[in-house]
């Protein structure tokens, strides 16, 4: 008799860790069967995977693309819907297993909705930790939903604790490329193009997350996300500039012994494992190959000309609501970069400005999480115009 295959939802299916996802779907049909995927606003794309994948649903998220999707899917029989709320009823299809992709807090309600149909959540979408951890974590609880990290930092962590007691746990050590501007001085980075800041040494990553790399927001972001996943104290998580990009994450447990997840810098490893968790998927990627590595570097990082850790790190403290102000702000001042109204070093001020501007802030729904991120956006572009002035 042969095994039934498991149903799987895609939100944000068109980015960078969705089509990645789409891939190793692709690679394995027999275990695999596709309920929706949710793109943004490439329809086209979107279309060429649901037809590849004989996905039964397909859904954009923006209502303009109704015309272009439904035309490209005609006689298909591939349903097609567009729009906010056609992309909630999709993450509540109840997929076995729904990967989160959804960049930014765009992705915040669908992945909740996720969550509350009480399966599987592989989860690429660090934002719904950070912005709103106590809501996801809530809600995964509530309905007995299983969340899976897929941050290749996180994915590391989880793979080297493998079932250990917490209490075995003394810390753990997220790593950090250290981005193009790893070496670079205060001078050099207030001069940075947008096309310096995105070419990234190793990894292949979208624009804000390649942006945040570069700032290294996108670990401090990580560290509040590994607080969340793993329940620990800011003091148990340290962050390590590893420009190999070979080992991804670090356990230190309290006899001494330090385990380590290693490999290529390619996301479909940390994918891979989230699809098939607790089994293994085997994969084309590329295998580590140590002697040709040469040598692994550790270095900490530097906090002074690399703000974002400091800030994030602040934000965790400080809980509450920080941590939703200290993402939205980052979010805003990230496209004002990227569309250069502001510098490279403006994006950290603009930030700090904005948690300092609105003070402590309570954010225990989903509700309250949302008001405050549109608060801090706001305060955050004006913040951004003002440096642009």
């Amino acid at each position: 008799m042969g095994v039934t295959p498991i149903t799987v939802t895609v939100l944000g299916s068109t980015g960078s860790i969705g089509r990645s996802t789409v891939d190793l779907l692709l690679a394995n049909p027999e275990r695999f069967r596709v309920l929706a995927l949710i793109g943004n606003r490439n329809a086209a794309l979107l279309a060429e995977q649901a037809r590849a994948l004989g996905a039964v649903h397909a859904v954009c998220a923006d209502p303009a693309m109704y015309g272009e999707l439904s035309e490209a899917l005609a006689g298909t029989g591939i349903a097609v819907a567009c729009g906010r709320q056609a992309v909630l009823d999709a993450a509540r299809l109840g997929a076995d297993w729904t990967m989160a992709a959804i960049t930014g807090v765009a992705g915040l309600a669908p992945t909740l909705a996720a969550a509350e149909a009480g399966r599987t959540v592989a989860l690429a979408n660090k934002e719904a930790l950070v912005s709103a951890g106590e809501v996801m974590l809530r809600a995964v609880a509530d309905a007995g939903a299983t969340l899976l990290p897929v941050d290749s930092e996180h994915n590391a962590i989880f793979q080297s604790l493998a079932g250990s007691p917490r209490g075995a746990l003394e810390k753990i050590v997220l790593t950090a490329s250290g981005g193009p501007f790893r070496t670079a001085t205060r001078e050099e980075m207030a001069a940075a193009t947008p096309e310096a800041a995105l070419r990234h040494p190793t990894w292949t990553m979208g624009a804000k997350i390649t942006i945040d790399s570069a700032t290294l927001f996108n670990k401090g972001l990580e560290v509040i996300e590994a607080a969340r996943l793993f329940s620990l104290a800011p003091d148990e998580i340290e962050v390590m500039v590893h420009p190999q990009s070979v080992v991804h994450g670090l356990v230190y447990f309290t006899d001494g012994s330090v385990l380590a997840q290693m490999g290529a810098p390619d996301m479909r490893i940390p994918i891979a494992h989230a699809l098939a968790w607790p089994e293994r998927l085997a994969t084309n990627s590329p295998r580590l190959d140590l002697a040709a590595a040469a040598k692994l570097e550790f270095l900490p990082p530097d906090e002074i000309r690399f703000p974002a850790l400091r800030l994030a790190r602040e934000a965790l403290r400080a809980g509450g609501g920080a941590p939703t102000m200290l993402n939205a702000a980052n979010e805003i001042a990230v496209d004002a970069f990227l569309h250069r109204r502001i510098g490279f070093l403006d994006i950290a001020a603009v930030v700090e400005s904005v948690l300092e501007r609105l003070g402590p802030r309570a954010a225990s729904t989903l509700d309250e999480v949302l008001a405050l991120d549109a608060e801090a956006r706001d305060c955050a572009g004006r913040f951004a115009a003002a440096r642009a002035a």
